[in-house]
């Protein structure tokens, strides 16, 4: 089974942004987004380039971000069969949504949520390259 952790970073918020993916407890990924951006998108960037990466695989994904947790387990599904829309207004980062959700749907994956900055090693791992990613780092 692959191990993942995941995470994003922007600073300030909004601002620049970076996300990282840990695979196996080595840096694996790291990317960004051109202009302004915010910690969730860069979340969601993260765990949607390490469902990309397992490709099938079993997996594990841990994340510090309970929202896209939600998102993709529990939310995503609603506003699918309702168009992708929701009670009480537009779904923010739709694009990421959109994209995650499928993914995750036809993946071999667990998503698994990880208190941030409690000192696990893989968090702090990917906490640290998602703010390298920010700054331009890349692998």
């Amino acid at each position: 089974m692959i191990i993942y952790y995941t995470d994003g970073s922007a600073s300030p918020n909004p601002g620049p942004g970076g996300f990282s993916v840990i695979k196996n407890g080595v840096p694996h990924i790291l990317g960004s987004e051109d202009g302004e951006t915010t910690n969730i998108r860069m979340e969601g960037k993260a765990i949607t380039a390490a469902l990309k990466d397992s490709n099938g695989e079993e997996a594990e994904i841990f994340t510090d971000s309970e929202f896209w947790i939600n998102v993709i387990t529990k939310w995503a599904p609603g506003w699918e069969a309702k168009g992708w829309k929701k009670k009480g207004g537009e779904i923010k980062n739709l694009d990421i949504v959109q994209e995650v959700y499928p993914l995750y749907q036809n993946s071999n994956a667990k998503l698994t949520w990880v208190r941030g900055h409690e000192g696990d090693e893989g968090n702090e791992m990917a906490d640290e390259w998602a703010n390298k990613a920010r700054e331009g780092v890349r692998l």
